[in-house]
């Protein structure tokens, strides 16, 4: 961080060195939505909830009635990256991909 302050820990998703302003979510659930979030693009998005991941990410592609993303804010992942304390492989029958495999 800007003053020297560091933090550990293991890299998963996209590999590249990622900077900018890091921000924070306080949800526990609506993680595909966040990332996908216009108001956070170019952040890196910190979540404060301990786990991520357990019912993956919605399937790529499906659209609501409404022509707009079914279960995302937007068409793309808006954020610059993301901190998270631990990550859990999907369990649930309508995921589509796991968190890791989507970024």
């Amino acid at each position: 961080m800007e003053g020297g302050l560091r933090f550990d820990g293991a890299g998963f998703g996209a590999r590249a060195r990622r900077a900018g302003e890091v921000v924070f979510t306080t949800g526990m659930v609506g993680y595909p939505e966040s990332l996908t979030d216009p108001s956070f693009r170019g952040q890196i998005l910190t979540f404060t909830y301990p786990l991520l991941g357990n019912y993956g990410v919605p399937p790529l592609g499906r659209r609501d009635p409404d022509g707009l993303p079914d279960g995302f804010e937007s068409g793309e992942i808006q954020v610059r990256g993301m901190i998270a304390r631990g990550l859990t492989d999907p369990h649930h029958w309508r995921s589509g991909l796991s968190l890791p495999d989507w970024l």
